[in-house]
């Protein structure tokens, strides 16, 4: 195997949890054969630092060069002042745009050596394995149109919360598919009862289900999923759910691992 990897280290941990994460490529390519070519740029507020970017220019291109990219951080409250389009946060953003990463798969796992450090009982995690599939190109991250107001002194900001039916298929897939090589089982959170984008979701998500008779589906709110990974994480397998809530949910999946350290993810797509 070869491949051109491109090492975004970012900020905060990122250095040190790339240069480790580089380490073991390295020896998984001296075991078994592999080549492995790694170049490393920067992205985030190290960017901003050095170019005044979060996302350079040299930087994207050699994502989109690359067979993959490994990235460690991005963020700093050393840039809280700066606008939005101008903070590191955006050139995540970009990135996953310009590289079309639709779907992000976060395993979640309680690990018995960081028991201790999980806030929940040993018995309520013990065997948790849960696999959040999150739609990461939609919703209110990305939706258009947003902004900030002003008149008459009275300012007012506004997002865009906007899911099409092949977003939601094209992830509902993916799904469906890290299901059917685990327990078989999908639960999909959404917000049906008030929001028109989550009634959409789960019309999708249940018709793109009948294409795998196979895969147990279930539907739960957002804010009872909430309380059933913190009382009872056991009972998911594969999780499938629209940006922000996928966001929010797999963060909180924290306690169930002990650090949100532990709580790496892959996104796919493009």
């Amino acid at each position: 195997m070869k491949l051109d990897i491109v090492v975004l280290p970012g900020d905060g941990v990122g250095p040190e949890v790339t240069a480790e994460a580089v380490r073991a490529l390295r020896e998984v390519a001296s075991i078994h054969g592999h080549n492995f070519h790694f170049e490393e740029h920067p992205v985030g507020g190290a960017a901003i630092k050095q170019t005044g970017l979060p996302l350079p220019r040299a930087t994207l291109d050699a994502c989109l060069r690359a067979d993959a990219v490994l990235l460690g951080a991005i963020g700093s409250p050393d840039f809280d002042h700066l606008s939005a389009d101008q903070r590191p946060e955006a050139g995540l953003l970009l990135l996953r745009r310009s590289l079309g990463g639709f779907a992000n798969l976060r395993p979640v796992s309680s690990y018995p050596a960081l028991a201790n450090a999980s806030p929940l009982r040993s018995e309520v995690i013990e065997g948790a394995d849960i696999l959040f599939v999150r739609e990461l190109l939609g919703g209110l991250y990305f939706g258009e149109p947003r902004g900030i107001t002003s008149q008459n002194g009275n300012s007012a900001a506004f997002n865009t919360m906007r899911y099409s039916v092949s977003e939601i298929e094209r992830v509902a897939r993916v799904a469906f598919v890290a299901a059917s090589e685990r327990r078989r089982k999908v639960t999909s959170i959404d917000k049906a009862n008030v929001l028109e984008t989550s009634q959409l979701w789960r019309q999708t998500v249940s018709r793109v289900a009948l294409e795998y008779p196979q895969i147990e589906l279930d539907h739960l709110y957002v804010d009872a999923a909430e309380m059933h990974l913190i009382t009872n994480p056991k009972r998911f397998d594969v999780i499938l759910t629209e940006n922000v809530f996928g966001d929010t949910l797999s963060d909180e999946t924290a306690v169930i691992t002990g650090s949100l350290g532990m709580l790496e993810s892959e996104t796919i797509g493009g």
